[in-house]
């Protein structure tokens, strides 16, 4: 297995030592801090390769970290572990950045496990490197550079966001299931009830109609889930 660091952030000293055990255990290197401001330095020293992310933290909280390394440009996983399950919070923290989000008290096994199929999928990412961008109706995605582009311009995805578009955009008009959606973003089985392929579509849907506004690019099919059509009409969802 290569080698990976994880940045462990969060201020309850017995679950930071938990979480760096079992992580140490599984065969990774792990950093804590027990706030937010220390947590934003470390990553930007140290560029770990994934973070366990608490919400609630003294100087600068888990929604302005995710904010702050996504606005530095970075793709690194951030998991999201707090005992807020509202399924707001949980929508806001994947809308700003985050590419899971766990609510506590969570399994010291799920969570080395989610860990282990983020780090895998964005191994597989780098190994595709080399794939070309996909033109479309005025719309490049480009894997090398993570984002999507008209006319020159980003239009703003976050890791995660730009990962769902691909993958329907790889399908090539082929409709997929929200399972097999996540199971490709995630690297994971979806769990009975989650949401997270639907908001990221939502969130996709937004900035690809702000930036090409009569063309809904990934469209709705009813009974299956999702499919990438770039002569699609404005989709309601």
């Amino acid at each position: 297995m290569p080698s990976y660091t994880i940045l462990i952030v969060e201020d309850d000293a017995a679950i930071a030592d938990s979480v760096a055990y079992h992580l140490g255990r599984a065969g990774y290197r792990t950093l804590i801090a027990a706030d937010g401001g220390t947590g934003l330095r470390l990553f930007r020293r140290e560029r770990p390769d994934l973070v366990v992310l608490d919400l609630m933290l003294p100087q600068l909280d888990g929604w302005r970290f995710t904010e702050q390394v996504r606005a530095d440009g970075s793709d690194v996983p951030v998991i999201l572990c707090s005992a807020r399950t509202s399924e707001h919070d949980r929508v806001h923290g994947l809308g700003i950045g985050a590419d899971d989000y766990l609510a506590k008290p969570f399994s010291m096994k799920e969570l080395v496990a989610r860990v282990s199929a983020h780090l895998r999928r964005r191994e597989r990412e780098r190994g595709r490197v080399g794939e070309g961008p996909i033109e479309a109706a005025g719309l490049v995605i480009d894997p090398e550079k993570v984002q999507a582009y008209v006319g020159g311009e980003s239009i703003g995805l976050t890791p995660r966001e730009f990962h769902v578009l691909l993958i329907l955009a790889r399908a090539r008009g082929k409709p997929l299931a929200r399972n097999k959606i996540y199971r490709e973003a995630w690297g994971y089985e979806m769990m009975a009830g989650d949401r997270s392929v639907d908001v990221f579509v939502r969130k996709v849907r937004q900035k690809l109609r702000a930036a090409i506004p009569d063309t809904a690019f990934v469209v709705t099919h009813f009974g299956v889930g999702y499919r990438f059509d770039p002569g699609g009409t404005e989709d309601p969802g």
